[in-house]
């Protein structure tokens, strides 16, 4: 991978508005490949690989299979964590948490890659001087939330939609409200200013994973991507 980000995911992440997750604690017995598939049919712009609690051994063959799944896909692939496995393997991106990236003393993006190689990064935050932060490091894109309280972040207080409209006004490079978004609530997060989401537990608890992100992409094509 040349120096910066490959012109392809930087361009679909530009153009990106819906955020999956291959979440090794929802799969329930299904493989990472077939969910990604799943989810690459349903219309997901990226996708993550998030495996919290996963020896880096299994989650180096899991990242592997999943790639495999969705090459010529056109998704882009996001690796939650492992900043140095997502440059070894070519992944296109990776994600961390405010206490991965600041408090292990990262203050640019170019800190956590090594030398001539630079995956797309997004950065968590959860409020207004966690996303300045985020952008002056460098961050790709950012993720807004949890907008309302979610079991996939037991214990995070709920940003609530004023953090969402707060980024609709303030942040220029491409951010995604998650957490607790489903279809009974998108339209009330669209109407705050997101114009792209990230979605784990509605889509992946789905009956049908290819069916919930087509009806949530949908609705989210439905209104302008405008600037943001």
């Amino acid at each position: 991978m040349s120096q910066n980000p490959k012109s392809g995911p930087a361009q679909a992440l530009q153009r990106a508005r819906l955020y999956t997750f291959v979440d090794t604690a929802y799969l329930k017995g299904r493989s990472a490949a077939s969910v990604a598939a799943q989810l690459a049919e349903g219309g997901s712009d990226l996708i993550q690989l998030r495996a919290k609690g996963v020896d880096l051994p299994t989650v180096t063959h899991v990242a592997q299979e999943v790639q495999k799944a969705l090459e010529g896909s056109g998704v882009v692939l996001v690796l939650n964590d492992h900043a140095g496995l997502a440059a070894e393997l070519g992944i296109e991106a990776c994600h961390l948490g405010q206490e991965d990236f600041f408090d292990e003393g990262h203050r640019k993006v170019g800190d956590v890659f090594p030398a001539g190689v630079q995956p797309l990064l997004g950065l968590s935050s959860h409020a207004p001087e966690q996303a300045v932060r985020a952008i002056e490091a460098g961050a790709s894109y950012l993720g807004v939330g949890p907008v309302y309280t979610t079991g996939t972040k037991p214990g995070r207080p709920a940003v609530t939609l004023e953090y969402v409209r707060w980024c609709a006004a303030h942040v220029t490079i491409p951010w995604f409200a998650i957490g607790g978004i489903h279809k009974g609530n998108l339209d009330a997060v669209m109407d705050a200013g997101a114009r792209r989401i990230c979605v784990v537990s509605a889509i992946l608890q789905a009956p049908n994973v290819a069916k919930a992100c087509q009806e949530l992409k949908a609705r989210l094509i439905s209104r302008p991507l405008e600037t943001n």
